[in-house]
């Protein structure tokens, strides 16, 4: 079945077959014994690397050292 669409498909429009796919839209994927595992973390990585190189530079950022920070307890302030 899958050897008749690809043969149709050819004779429509020009194509190649790269055989099984290991890389969709960025999301790893491998054949495991009872289906396919899908892997987020690749495309992640992906962008942690670009995000690295394109911007590995110190930035400041300004604060009051006057506030006193502490620790939130769970309770809420109703105002």
């Amino acid at each position: 079945m899958i050897k008749s669409i690809k043969k149709l498909l050819t004779n429509k429009i020009d194509m190649k077959d790269l055989c099984v796919a290991d890389v969709i839209l960025k999301i790893k994927i491998t054949m495991i014994f009872d289906g396919l595992v899908l892997y987020q973390s690749y495309y992640i990585e992906k962008i942690l690397v670009k995000v690295y190189k394109s911007d590995n530079s110190i930035m400041k950022t300004l604060i009051n050292i006057s506030v006193h920070l502490s620790k939130n307890k769970g309770e809420r302030i109703h105002q």
